[in-house]
């Protein structure tokens, strides 16, 4: 829908250079769709036009979403609707699934990242290791791999990268339970890489494993009610900021998660472009990238574990998720969810 209208109708860009930001801003932290409206916004309007671009494509999602996440709260929404929770928590694993699906097919390229995806999937699961680390360890792996021959000589200089530092120091500040939630959600729009679905994980260690703000049935009813709304997946953050403290938490919840995705194109965009750009950062990058990729798969075993609880459920997810491997339009996901919610309604009364 971007490159439609800012590329093909408006003509902000030509499709090359569109190419070369979409490229960018997949390798680089923060939800890329949100980072692209904000360079575009931009590129028109100046660093107020970012703002604005931005803010007009995560406000509509935030209001809906803090009314369905007090409704939720005050109104025991989940109780009520428990027949609709049913169907939809099952679509919700297809829904994951596929982003796997889909990023591993952009993401792993070659062998050696497949292992590094694999080795993280492993170390998440049976391990139960810091997601931290085993990003770090990913990129790590991938640079030597790449890079044997340059580091073996100069083993000792490597330092860890500004993000990686900030990702392990948020990881150690003690605060107030609203800043807490605010640095949840920072670390994981500073972790998020290749869109929104990679923001999934880090917000469950934190929120779910790390803090117990919520229940992993809790977590996967959020990815529910987001998956049905007109706004970005990465939306469902603002209802795990308020069941975690209430409307505070959702507003320090959901400015954590986009504040980078406003302050890098805004700021910082030719930098991040000589970043992606760099031949000797880029393979840490797609290290990290494809570790990524393994915490997804973790976190999606975890989701199916928790919705797929009988062979109804277990017959929608496999039907959502082929319904969406067939059908791409930007719709599918709403028609997938309502639907696989009106048939679990169907069959509960049933």
């Amino acid at each position: 829908m971007i490159k439609r209208e800012c590329v093909d109708e408006e003509h902000w860009t030509s499709e090359e250079s569109f190419k070369k930001q979409l490229a960018v801003y997949q390798v680089m932290p923060g939800p890329e769709a949100h980072e692209l409206c904000v360079y575009f916004g931009r590129l028109r309007g100046g660093k107020l036009g970012g703002f604005l671009a931005g803010l007009g494509f995560m406000l509509p999602g935030f209001v809906l979403m803090l009314g369905f996440s007090i409704l939720y709260v005050e109104a025991n929404l989940a109780g009520h609707l428990e027949e609709l929770f049913y169907g939809l928590t099952a679509a919700v694993g297809a829904l994951v699934a596929r982003a796997l699906v889909r990023l591993g097919g952009t993401f792993i390229t070659d062998l050696p990242l497949a292992v590094i995806a694999v080795a993280g999937f492993a170390l998440t699961v049976f391990v139960s290791a810091s997601f931290v680390l085993v990003l770090l360890g990913g990129g790590l792996v991938y640079e030597l791999v790449t890079n044997a021959e340059r580091w073996r000589g100069r083993a000792s200089s490597f330092s860890l990268t500004p993000l990686a530092l900030v990702g392990l120091a948020l990881g150690t500040i003690t605060v107030s339970l609203t800043a807490s939630i605010f640095f949840e959600g920072l670390k994981a729009g500073l972790l998020t890489f290749g869109g929104a679905y990679t923001v999934i994980p880090f917000l469950q260690d934190g929120a779910v494993g790390g803090h117990h703000w919520l229940t992993d049935s809790q977590f996967v009813d959020g990815l529910a009610i987001s998956g049905i709304l007109p706004a970005p997946l990465i939306i469902f953050s603002t209802f795990v900021g308020y069941l975690a403290g209430g409307l505070a938490g959702a507003l320090a919840m959901t400015l954590g998660v986009f504040l980078p995705a406003f302050v890098f194109p805004i700021f910082f965009h030719r930098y991040l472009v000589a970043v992606a750009e760099n031949p000797r950062i880029r393979p840490f990058l797609l290290g990290v990238a494809a570790a990524v990729i393994g915490l997804i798969g973790a976190v999606t075993i975890e989701i199916l574990d928790t919705s797929v609880v009988d062979v109804p459920t277990a017959l929608l997810a496999a039907g959502a998720f082929l319904a969406l491997n067939r059908w791409h339009s930007k719709l599918t996901v709403v028609y997938v969810m309502a639907t696989c919610g009106a048939i679990g309604v169907v069959l509960q009364i049933l």
